[in-house]
């Protein structure tokens, strides 16, 4: 698995990472202050460079731990109650705000699809009526190439992080990873009328993964009080200038945007557990379902409103997601047979379908670094071979009659229904146009329908399966917002309605249900959830009976696909190359001890407790180091021996530099300041805020000559691991804490041996960075795995 992940970073990021290194960049973790002519073979050192967007950019690690300076205790000692009320408060009304925001702009954006797309599909059925096929399908694919160029114009131009999901980058910022751009108002503003667009185009593509983005822009913007350049400044939100609040918001905003796309509040929350959230505690969890519940209330308040027929074309079958309740659900012991081996074909489909989907975005990464004009013609080329599959293949479905033992009205006209007439005769029906010639949610609905078992021809479920395999290929990877829940949901529901068919009177299982659980399955073949999945679809069915067999449907589909290859968000991770930690340490990782991996990098930059403002410049210019420990000589031990001893006060960031910088707060002789000294100049949200660059902070010659007292402002509490502890012990503190620096203390204590021998940051404990200094480790590795 680690191979695997190691290609994929490699292959899609190689052409940029190689201009890089001609270039001559840096490492922002391990960059020394004299850079050597000859670099070591054996040095632990990488490029943290990912696909952000349209481009490759600098990605840095998040600072989640709690910095236990001066200012910080002495503000959490004199805080009131009225200002822990305050802040507790502001934290239930944010968790507030997002789920309303994410609700009204969710149910806005399904309104527009709903009417978009309805409006569409009247004028192209009004053609049909009439014979007039040829008109009917040059206003169908110029109305769906339009709303796609719209869709595409607005990320290439103005947004490329709104194209896609969003949830694999989503991943990595609650995992630590700052990616740029990826929460700002214009890829909010993008990413909402880009999806309007895109799904209205008729693409094999879903509104879920890009209202999961949605709902955490919300959250990010609300949480720094709005964008960068018109951001307010008002006092209570002060408590949130910290990337530790801002990424609990964010962790909301997702649990919303899933409830939002799948009226599920509890699936939301389970799915942020589960899928995007690495931190966890219950505090978090009763505020994400806060959110998910206002959520929930608006839906709830606007299908009222829509059902009286104020929406438009839209209101039927709940405001956004499948209603499935009317499912019959009845199986008996020999079910388990079919459930088991809906299971197996989903795990293995859903790897494949991960396998290949790899291929095509590999292929897509080669085109779209061409330029913005390849990326639309890209996009416009799969519009167009979209519009004609959806229209031009119905041709081959063969006309049903209609069955007076239907429960609905048969043939139907109009946008949706489960029998459309497309070009049959009177009181025949079209059964492929039922399912392509619709919006995505109704050509769900129509295949989860129950009690319907002679509606689909198995030949129509099988043109039906295929072209969704393909277009779910093609489509996502283009230059719009997409999600991926849908398409596999329509894939999955299809081979799953198949197997029903095939089953035939030797189950008792309805074949809509069968069709549940093949979406289930895929679901869980590719995406490997499980807990979040089971309650989602168990909110949407309303039927407890459907408990079981979907635990068994999706508990088999994960475990063949894990036996393949890894879920596709993280194959997603790994070709953009964000630095993403897994839970589990691989186990060679045991065979290597922190020490070992400080000896592979070059020596750790130390400041003084009072330090030299020319020194801490110098370290700022020629370093990209985001922290420094503080050391202090010849202090004297309350036990022991005074000679030669050394402490190790903390860990002091490179934006509290910049920010004493900045402030010029300097002295002109050396010695320690006062505690009241400090908090003249500065506050604990002054420290909050990060700077710019050095470059940008002038420091004239006279100023190089005096001194700064760090020791108010360090960290006094950075975590720390013995030299002798194992790499893999020291990546689960790392990544269970949330840290970005790990110190790395020698085992012995003596005169003359520094306090710290090193540093390990987030890049130092990716698997292939190791191995690529450490080449022995990759035979231990294939041992382990033949063994």
């Amino acid at each position: 698995m680690e191979e695997g992940s190691r290609q994929l970073s490699e292959t899609t990021t190689s052409n940029y990472l190689e201009r890089q290194a001609d270039e001559g960049e840096r490492d922002p973790e391990s960059n020394t202050l004299q850079q050597p002519l000859l670099k070591r073979n054996r040095t632990l050192s990488s490029n943290p460079l990912a696909l952000v967007g349209a481009k490759v950019s600098h990605i840095e690690s998040l600072d989640y731990e709690i910095n236990e300076n001066d200012l910080f205790k002495h503000d959490w000692r004199t805080r009131s109650k009225v200002q822990v009320l305050q802040y507790i408060f502001s934290k239930w009304s944010l968790a507030f705000l997002v789920g309303l925001l994410t609700g009204l702009i969710a149910t806005i954006i399904n309104l527009a699809v709903e009417n978009i797309a309805g409006y569409k599909l009247l004028a192209v059925i009004s053609q049909i009526e009439k014979k007039r096929y040829l008109t009917g399908l040059l206003y169908f694919t110029a109305v769906n190439f339009f709303l796609t160029l719209f869709a595409s114009l607005l990320c290439v131009c103005f947004a490329p992080t709104a194209a896609g999901p969003g949830i694999p980058e989503i991943k990595a910022y609650l995992n630590g990873v700052d990616t740029p751009n990826m929460f700002g108002a214009t890829t909010l503003i993008v990413k909402i009328f880009g999806s309007i667009g895109a799904v209205s185009a008729g693409l094999d593509l879903g509104k879920e993964g890009p209202l999961v983005h949605i709902g955490s822009c919300i959250a990010s913007l609300l949480g720094q009080g709005g964008p960068d350049n018109y951001r307010l400044k008002w006092r209570w939100l002060r408590y949130f200038n910290n990337d530790r609040d801002r990424r609990d918001l964010i962790t909301c905003g997702s649990s919303a945007g899933v409830c939002a796309a799948f009226r599920s509040p509890v699936g939301g929350v389970l799915f942020a557990l589960e899928e995007v959230a690495t931190w966890w505690r219950s505090a978090l969890l009763w505020r994400t379902f806060c959110s998910t519940a206002v959520v929930v209330v608006v839906l709830r308040a606007f299908i009222e409103i829509c059902n009286s027929g104020k929406c438009g074309l839209f209101g039927r079958g709940g405001l956004i997601m499948f209603d499935v309740s009317n499912v019959t659900v009845r199986y008996h012991v020999m079910d388990i047979i079919p459930v088991t081996l809906i299971g197996i074909i989903g795990g293995v489909l859903g790897s494949l379908y991960n396998h290949l989907l790899h291929k095509v975005l590999r292929l897509y990464n080669i085109i779209n670094e061409k330029g913005r004009i390849h990326k639309l013609l890209l996009s416009l080329s799969v519009s167009l071979f979209t519009s004609v599959c959806l229209y031009c293949l119905p041709f081959l479905a063969k006309c049903t009659q209609c069955d007076q033992s239907f429960p609905e009205k048969c043939p139907t006209n109009g946008r949706s229904g489960n029998f459309k007439q497309f070009n049959c005769p009177d009181g025949y029906y079209n059964d492929l146009a039922t399912l392509l010639l619709t919006t995505s949610d109704d050509a769900v609905r129509n295949i989860f329908s129950s009690n319907t078992s002679n509606e689909f021809h198995p030949t129509s479920l099988l043109i039906f399966f295929a072209l969704y395999c393909v277009l779910g290929l093609i489509t996502f990877g283009i230059a719009v917002p997409s999600g991926l829940f849908l398409p596999i949901i329509l894939m999955g529901s299809a081979y799953g309605r198949l197997l029903g068919l095939a089953m035939g009177t030797s189950t008792t299982i309805d074949q809509g249900l069968f069709a549940v659980l093949g979406a289930a399955s895929l679901m869980a073949g590719s995406m490997r959830m499980t807990v979040s999945l089971c309650v989602i679809f168990l909110e949407l069915t309303n039927n407890l009976l459907l408990l079981p067999i979907t635990m068994i449907v999706l508990l088999i589909a994960k475990t063949v696909g894990d036996s393949f290859n890894p879920s596709i968000y993280e194959i997603i991770l790994h070709l953009k190359g964000l630095p993403f930690l897994d839970a589990n340490p691989e186990p060679w990782m045991r065979n290597i001890t922190v020490g070992e991996l400080a000896d592979a990098k070059p020596p750790v930059v130390t400041l003084r407790g009072v330090e030299k403002v020319a020194r801490i410049v110098d370290v700022l210019k020629n370093t990209t180091h985001n922290a420094f420990p503080v050391i202090d000589n010849d202090v004297v031990p309350p036990t022991g021996s005074a000679i030669g001893a050394t402490e190790l006060h903390g860990l002091i960031l490179r934006a509290h530099l910049l920010k004493v910088l900045k402030k010029k707060w300097f002295l002109q002789e050396k010695r320690r300041t006062e505690e009241w000294e400090v908090r003249e100049k500065f506050t604990w949200v002054d420290l909050a805020e990060r700077e710019g660059k050095i470059e940008e902070v002038p420091v004239t010659r006279e100023e190089m000559e005096m001194y700064v007292d760090l020791h108010p402002l360090t960290n006094t509490t950075p975590y720390t691991v013995v030299e002798s502890m194992s790499v893999a012990k020291a990546m689960v503190l790392f990544r269970q804490v949330g840290l970005r620096h790990l110190l790395i203390v020698p085992k012995y204590q003596a005169a003359g041996i520094p306090p710290v021998i090193g540093i390990l940051t987030r890049q130092d404990l990716r698997a292939h960075n190791i191995l690529s200094a450490f080449p022995h480790l990759a035979n231990s590795k294939s041992r382990e795995k033949q063994g």
